[in-house]
């Protein structure tokens, strides 16, 4: 082996080596926790020493970040695999196994989606570049495929937000192509596009407020208060009872 050679597989297995300090620092102390000075500590580094692998702190959480985000992904697209191929099983295995794995990763899910998004980081649902946002547009657009949504009035989605919801049309059909999903652009107007914009962002912030404790009033069994979330959501969708 070259010297080069073993160069840079030492560099590489010492970054992996600071990607796993990093990650149990996450998961023992938040997202807080998460220094380049800890870190250091735990590898009997310097901390100007982690630059050799990293150029910066934000690079090394967005690589820490992008790797809890293929995971979350696998083990939802495992939970989707269980169910029959008929939409909303599908959807609503994606929508369980996310509340789950959010309860049970509460600092993962902390920096994955409660952190503020920058120009080195994206949104959980911008598309085809987000594991995630694959994982649930995929199981949304079979409920489109298997199932007809009708009686959606033509005004639901406001004048101002007609180009951005446009545009996240685009970024679903796009999303759709690239995970070989087969659908009828026409099943996804505006309409629907607008839909499934809502309704992530009512079932994340009813994770949200569960993983941080923030429900407005003491809940015995959360499992049913979800459930009837997304019982309420299958009725609006006019799929009958879960």
């Amino acid at each position: 082996m070259s010297e080069a050679n073993r160069s840079e597989r030492t560099l590489s297995g010492t970054g992996a080596l600071i990607r796993d300090a990093a990650r149990r620092l996450l998961v023992e102390h938040g997202v807080a926790g998460v220094t380049l000075r800890a870190i250091a500590r735990e590898l009997g580094l310097t901390a100007p020493a982690l630059y050799r692998y990293y150029r910066s702190h934000s690079e090394l959480l967005e690589l820490l970040r992008g790797e809890i985000s293929v995971e979350l992904a696998e083990e939802l697209s495992e939970d989707v695999a269980r169910q029959p191929d008929n939409g909303i099983g599908q959807f609503f295995a994606v929508c369980r196994g996310f509340r789950r794995w959010a309860l049970v990763h509460p600092h993962e899910f902390t920096l994955v989606f409660a952190s503020v998004t920058t120009d080195q980081t994206s949104a959980p649902l911008t598309g085809a570049n987000e594991p995630f946002g694959r994982v649930f547009i995929t199981s949304m657009a079979r409920v489109l495929v298997h199932h007809e949504l009708a009686g959606l009035p033509d005004d639901l989605v406001p004048s101002a937000l007609r180009n951005d919801v446009a545009a996240f049309r685009q970024t679903v059909l796009d999303t759709l192509v690239s995970e070989g999903v087969r659908i009828d652009p026409q099943r996804l107007p505006l309409e629907v596009a607008f839909l499934m914009v809502q309704y992530w962002t009512r079932i994340y912030g009813h994770v949200t407020l569960e993983v941080f404790g923030n429900f407005p009033m003491p809940v015995s069994q959360p499992d049913v208060l979800f459930d009837a979330m997304l019982a309420d959501l299958a009725r609006e969708l006019g799929l009958g009872a879960l």
